[in-house]
C-alpha cells in the first residue's frame, strides 16, 4: 500500500489545481466553493536520484520510484464538522492518510475569498477548528459507546473511558491529538479513532510567483506551523501545474528565466517524508531497483515484509550496502569484495539510502 496524503483547505485554495500538478491527473476546478463533491484521488512517483545511480551500478533495466496517493477533498468552511458544505461527507474521506497537507491561500484573486479577503492565519485557524471538533466529536461518541461497559463496573473500559476524558479535555482546549501525551486510549481504540488531528502536517502556503505580498504571507504560515510543530512549504501551484506540462528541459529552461532553482513540488515531498519520519531504503532484484519508504526504527524483517509478506515470516538475513558505499565501489560484486556487503539479521534497523537484498525460506 502506498502512503497517502489528504489535502485539505478552504475553497478557492488551488488545492485542486496542486493536486493535478502533483499527480497530472484531471481535477474538477472552478471559482466556487464545493466543486470536488466526489474526492480526488491520484498517484504521485516520489523523485529520488539516487535511483538512477543505482540501476547504474547493479544494471538494472528498470526503475520503480516510491509512491504517494493523493486524496484532494472539497474545501472546509466553518461548520463543516456538523455538515455544512457537506463536511462530514469530505473530512470522512481522510480519516485514514498518513499525513495532511493543508494548502493556505497566500494569493489575490481572480476567485473570490469565502471569508471576504486573503489572511492565512485566519484560514489556518478556521480548518485547524473544524478538524479539532470533527475529532472532539469523534472522541465523544467513543465515550458513549463504552461508558455503559464503565458504569458496569468492567475495569479495562474504566480504564478506557479515563483515558479518553483525558483526551476529549486536550482537544477541547484546542489542542491537536498529535500533541497529546496523557496516556492513550487502547491501541485499538486508538486505530478506530482515526483522529484527524493525530496526523502530522504540512502547511503549503500556496503563492503566486512575482506577489510582492507573498513573502509576508509565507512567513505567517511558517510562524504558526512552528507553533503548532508542524512543516511549512512554499509552493505555486497554478505555475506547478503549467510546469508539469513541460518537457524536463522546458521545466528547467523556465524556471531559470524565473529565476528558481528548484521546483516546489520535490520540496513539499520531501516536507511530507519529514513530517512522517520516513526513510527509504531500496531493493534489487530481477532487473529491478525500487524504492520503499519506512518509519525510522523499521527493523530488517518488517522493512523485508513491505515487498511481501512471506520475506517477512521467513526472514533469514539481510545483504545490505549502503547507497554510497555502492556507488563508491561501483558493482555489488565490488563491494562484496571490499567487505562493505554486511550481512545483517533480524534485529537491524533499516537505515536511509540501504541497498538491500532479503534472503529468506518460503
Amino acid at each position: 500500500m502506498p502512503l497517502t496524503a489528504g489535502l485539505v483547505g478552504m475553497p478557492n485554495a488551488r488545492k485542486s489545481t496542486l493536486f493535478r500538478a502533483l499527480t497530472a491527473a484531471e481535477a474538477e476546478v472552478a471559482p466556487y466553493p464545493f466543486t470536488t463533491i466526489a474526492p480526488n484521488v491520484g498517484i504521485v512517483r516520489i523523485p529520488d536520484p539516487r535511483l538512477a545511480e543505482i540501476a547504474r551500478a547493479t544494471q538494472a533495466e528498470r526503475i520503480v520510484p516510491a509512491a504517494l496517493e493523493v486524496v484532494d477533498i472539497a474545501g472546509l468552511v466553518r461548520g463543516a464538522h456538523r455538515g455544512e458544505g457537506l463536511g462530514n461527507q469530505f473530512l470522512a474521506r481522510i480519516r485514514e492518510v498518513d499525513a495532511i497537507v493543508h494548502v493556505v491561500r497566500c494569493f489575490r484573486g481572480p476567485a473570490a475569498h469565502v471569508e471576504g479577503r486573503v489572511d492565512p492565519g485566519r484560514d489556518i485557524e478556521v480548518v485547524d477548528t473544524e478538524l479539532l471538533l470533527a475529532d472532539l466529536a469523534t472522541v465523544e461518541r467513543a465515550r458513549a459507546h463504552v461508558a455503559p461497559r464503565a458504569r458496569a463496573g468492567d475495569r479495562a473500559a474504566r480504564e478506557e473511558d479515563a483515558a479518553l476524558a483525558a483526551l476529549e479535555a486536550h482537544i477541547a482546549s484546542g489542542r491537536p491529538a498529535r500533541a497529546f501525551a496523557g496516556g492513550p486510549p487502547s491501541p485499538g481504540t486508538v486505530a478506530r479513532l482515526h483522529l484527524l488531528t493525530a496526523r502530522p502536517v504540512v502547511y503549503a502556503a500556496n503563492l503566486d510567483q512575482g506577489d510582492p505580498e507573498g513573502a509576508s504571507c509565507l512567513r505567517a504560515v511558517e510562524q504558526r506551523a512552528a507553533a503548532a510543530g508542524a512543516a511549512a512549504v512554499g509552493i505555486d501551484a497554478k505555475l506547478e501545474l503549467e510546469l508539469s506540462e513541460l518537457t524536463e528541459d522546458e521545466a528547467a529552461e523556465f524556471l531559470a528565466a524565473l529565476g528558481v532553482s528548484e521546483r516546489g513540488l520535490p520540496r513539499l515531498l520531501r516536507a511530507v517524508y519529514a513530517v512522517l519520519g520516513l526513510r527509504t531504503f531500496f531493493s534489487i532484484a530481477s532487473q529491478e531497483v525500487r524504492a520503499w519508504p519506512v518509519p525510522a526504527g523499521t527493523r530488517a524483517p518488517q522493512a523485508a515484509g513491505q515487498i511481501h509478506t512471506d520475506m517477512e515470516r521467513g526472514f533469514v538475513r539481510a545483504e545490505v550496502v549502503s547507497y554510497t558505499d555502492l556507488l563508491a565501489c561501483g558493482s555489488i560484486a565490488a563491494a562484496r569484495e571490499r567487505g562493505l556487503l554486511r550481512l545483517e539479521g533480524k534485529q537491524y534497523e533499516v537505515q536511509d539510502g540501504d541497498v538491500i537484498t532479503f534472503r529468506f525460506t518460503a
